[in-house]
């Protein structure tokens, strides 16, 4: 049993003007033949999964070609060409194959294909025929298209958010690979795409509204004939038509069933959708409550979400903190100048009215100046051992440097972009973080994977940028309506 793996995963912010490129995904990860198997065999992510499961199941994986890069915006179109002709050259030499385990993201957009992942998984699909199962993987911030099912036998999402479980759903879908090819079970699937757009702020899986949502899910798997489920939430920051909620049922040979089992949990979330609107908490409530709570209080910026795309050099949390002299805090700043700046400046040195991030997004706040000192100078890499959200383990900040700024900030400068997945990215460069009344991570529900562990306390912080909370603030042109919130007295159970 030869069992191909693909993957082409990003997660594409609309609202973030400037494209992902090839050198984006070469930063990240782009991989050919055995070299997929090199990166991922034996990491937390899906496509570990996936080598795990076959392997479970004595099945040849034949890793054929792997494509990540960091959230942010759009792929731009000779980007999404260039990653195509590689894919389908390498699925040319790969050879006969029995199914192919697929793992893109479900929120990627392209400049000319907006539903990108459903574009990529029809062509996979005519290319290969309809006797080849075919089964796919999605991150839970997916924006379900038919055109991906259609395309698909069978689609397992994660099932938590932050994403710890990805490594699980990909032996999941393995397992069901298996037994497809062996002729145990024949998957068939349906989705129910729900006019209802779950705010960021609401999908923390491990608390309500959410976790009694997957419930009904997970309960519905007691049932006969019933292979796999998944509670979708969507991704708000891609403006495309399917964005919002989905639910996707897996049966063995029972499309009825799977489209009846969907329907029902859709209608559950129609029917309680006013729980899933945001409880937005400003800066200026945020930082005084954090100041009363025991510390460290992980303050989550939401408007500079780095895991949606945002660019991580967010100042307005710190510029709140700075009118606020003593208070401890900590947070880490996308800047490669000033990285560069620090690091030639050297330990030690004490560098007056130095400008420190709000450079490429208005909306995240101006430059941050403040007398600093260096304190440190590192290579920005490190490894993370425990399943994290992301599933990655190996991480590369570039050069970076940390100062000691005036009114009691600690700012750890970046030269790439890094999403507060692990707290190895601060004690990797000698920061402690229970010395910190004040963490500052840059996502909503991602980051609580490696600061709860620290943090007895987390507020999600309504700021802007092009992952507001907010979603009314910012400008759709594609979604579909009625949608709620936006048309709240138009979507009916």
């Amino acid at each position: 049993m030869r069992i191909g793996i693909i993957a082409i995963q990003h997660e594409s912010n609309t609202f973030v003007q400037t494209a992902t490129t090839w050198a984006d995904f070469e930063h990240d990860a782009l991989v050919c033949g055995d070299k997929v198997r090199q990166l991922f065999e034996g990491a937390l992510h899906e496509v570990g999964g996936f080598f795990a499961g076959l392997k479970q199941a004595q099945a040849e994986a034949v890793p054929i070609f792997a494509a990540r890069a960091v959230p942010g915006g759009a792929v731009a179109k000779e980007t999404f060409d260039r990653l195509l002709a590689t894919m389908f050259d390498q699925l040319e030499a790969a050879g006969r194959l029995d199914g192919l385990l697929v793992a893109p993201h479900g929120a990627g957009v392209c400049e000319s294909v907006r539903d990108m992942d459903g574009y990529w998984l029809e062509q996979v699909r005519q290319k290969i025929g309809r006797s080849i199962p075919m089964i796919c993987t999605l991150d839970a911030h997916a924006n379900v298209s038919q055109r991906m099912i259609d395309a698909c036998d069978a689609t397992v999402v994660y099932r938590t958010n932050p994403h710890v479980d990805q490594f699980e759903r990909g032996v999941e879908a393995a397992d069901l690979m298996v037994r497809t090819v062996r002729g145990t079970i024949r998957p068939t699937q349906a989705v129910c795409l729900v006019p209802v757009a779950i705010n960021i702020e609401r999908q923390h899986t491990e608390s309500e509204p959410c976790r009694s949502l997957i419930g009904s899910a997970d309960e519905m798997l007691k049932l006969d004939r019933v292979l796999s489920n998944s509670v979708v939430l969507g991704f708000p920051y891609a403006d495309v038509e399917e964005m919002g909620a989905s639910f996707i049922v897996v049966t063995d040979d029972d499309p009825k069933l799977a489209a009846e089992l969907a329907d029902q949990l859709g209608r559950e979330l129609v029917t309680r959708r006013e729980e899933f609107v945001a409880h937005l908490i400003g800066i200026d409530e945020a930082i005084e409550t954090a100041k009363e709570l025991e510390g460290p209080v992980c303050l989550l910026d939401m408007g500079d979400n780095v895991g949606g795309g945002s660019s991580a050099d967010g100042t307005l949390i710190l510029h709140a903190l700075q009118k606020q002299p003593g208070v401890k805090s900590c947070a880490c700043l996308f800047d490669p100048e000033a990285a560069r700046l620090t690091i030639a400046a050297g330990v030690g040195a004490s560098i007056p009215q130095f400008s420190m991030g709000g450079k490429l997004d208005e909306r995240l706040g101006p430059p941050l100046v403040a007398d600093v000192e260096v304190i440190g100078v590192y290579d920005g890499t490190f490894t993370e051992e425990e399943v994290r959200h992301g599933g990655k383990t190996e991480y590369n900040m570039g050069p970076s440097a940390v100062v000691q700024t005036d009114f009691g900030a600690t700012v750890l400068l970046n030269s790439f972009r890094t999403p507060p997945f692990s707290l190895k990215q601060l004690t990797s460069c000698g920061i402690d973080p229970k010395e910190f009344q004040i963490l500052i991570a840059k996502g909503v529900q991602a980051p609580l994977a490696a600061y709860s562990p620290v943090c007895p306390h987390s507020i999600r912080v309504n700021t802007a940028g092009p992952t507001s909370a907010d979603m009314e603030q910012l400008t759709y042109r594609h979604r579909c309506k009625p949608l709620f919130p936006f048309e709240r007295d138009t979507v009916n159970e």
